[in-house]
């Protein structure tokens, strides 16, 4: 099974949980940040190309699904742009294997973050006193591409009915998919009005099988 704790800025997560889609994810704790690009390369240490830059490289937690790599062995680092043209890289990586569908509570392991999946969560020991900064991972139902549009796909279940509610990160209902038909489609980033965090629930056969968040970054 693939950990899916991470360490804060430069390091990140980088997980494969199927479906031709590599999920990369962060928190950032820097003070002063100026750009953030993922890069992506058949070779750990060279030919690095920049397959995204984020839109808002401030926000405390960001993830971004790669649907587009050429294999599930490619390397993936952050190029960081600090205040007064101060820049880093992270360490190079290949993406883990991510096999967990469904967490279920563990005894939390020490010095690390909490770690969110969906709709569950476990907690870490405090270490002085001082929790560590809650980790952010992407759903793999709904989440954000690297245009903005938000991306859901569904269980190929034929027989299992699906429905969708968004609403604001203040918990307010904006509007409701009912039925849908379809497995693999995106939503038009207009109809979120705002860049920013936002929820979903999503119900199977009316039982709710998920509930998260996603970021809509602020270029649309």
């Amino acid at each position: 099974m693939a950990s899916t704790a991470q360490d804060t800025l430069p390091d990140f997560s980088a997980t494969n949980p199927g479906n031709n889609r590599i999920i990369i994810g962060w928190t950032n704790t820097f003070e002063t940040i100026k750009q953030i690009s993922i890069q992506r390369s058949l070779d750990s240490l060279k030919n690095f190309k920049t397959i995204l830059t984020v839109a808002d490289p401030t926000a405390p937690q960001n993830g971004f699904a790669d649907t587009k790599a050429p294999n599930d062995q490619v390397y993936y680092r952050l190029y960081i742009l600090l205040d007064k043209g101060v820049y880093l890289f992270s360490p190079s990586k290949k993406a883990v294997y991510d096999t967990v569908r469904k967490y279920e509570a563990r005894e939390p392991v020490e010095a690390k973050a909490p770690v969110i999946i969906g709709e569950s969560e476990t907690m870490s020991p405090v270490i002085n006193n001082k929790p560590k900064t809650e980790i952010f991972v992407p759903s793999k139902r709904v989440y954000t591409l690297s245009d903005g549009y938000v991306r859901i796909d569904l269980p190929e279940d034929e027989g299992n009915k699906y429905s969708i509610r968004f609403y604001t990160i203040e918990d307010e209902f904006l509007f409701e998919l009912k039925d849908v038909k379809e497995r693999s489609f995106r939503i038009d980033k207009a109809n979120f009005y705002h860049a920013g965090w936002f929820k979903f629930e999503l119900f199977e056969n009316e039982e709710l099988l998920e509930k998260h968040r996603f970021y809509l970054p602020k270029e649309f």
